[in-house]
């Protein structure tokens, strides 16, 4: 039976699905549409995506895309390990700004649903991470946002310990206090 416990921000889950061991190795069930319905997602995935990440401390996000075509992800980490976080970004949401954080890691196979209206990003842990996520919005370039990952008004704390790797556009992301409401 697949373990799925909301966080501090409750629409953001973490999922752990059962895994089946025998001296062959292990079986899980990593994704059950009425496993999630169950949980309050009814969703339908229209793209998996997938992701590999050479250096520890490599930081991919925070990235977001706008209405009409918000999306959902579904992550989950196929080799290695991630720090993994949502920030609530949803215009007049009690915990606008507020964010949660998990550890994924390949070798436990727990996963995290980061819902519409949700900025998502992560750092590496581990050398050689490699993520696979599944996504209920297709990618629309002309909207999608992002946010500097650490910006001092959210406060994530990320466990650096090496010097982060990012790209040149996730350097160049705004604050969230410096995007109109537009923007979401």
């Amino acid at each position: 039976m697949t373990t799925i416990t909301p966080l501090a921000l409750a629409e953001v889950l973490h999922i752990t699905p059962k895994r089946h061991g025998d001296a062959r190795g292990w079986f899980a069930e990593t994704w059950s549409h009425m496993a999630l319905k169950a949980a309050g997602v009814d969703t339908q995935f229209v793209q998996d995506n997938q992701a590999f990440n050479a250096k520890k401390g490599t930081v991919r996000g925070l990235h977001f895309q706008k209405a009409p075509q918000a999306q959902g992800k579904l992550v989950r980490v196929l080799k290695g390990a991630i720090f993994d976080v949502a920030v609530d970004v949803r215009p007049g949401s009690a915990t606008f700004g507020q964010w949660v954080g998990a550890t994924l890691t390949a070798e436990t196979g727990e996963q995290l649903w980061v819902p519409r209206g949700f900025a998502h990003g992560y750092m590496t842990i581990a050398d050689d991470t490699e993520l696979f996520y599944k996504v209920d919005g297709g990618y629309a370039p002309q909207l999608e946002g992002g946010l500097i990952w650490n910006d001092p008004d959210i406060g994530i704390a990320w466990p650096l310990d090496v010097e982060p790797v990012l790209s040149e556009k996730d350097k160049g992301l705004p604050r969230l206090k410096d995007l109109p409401a537009a923007e979401f």
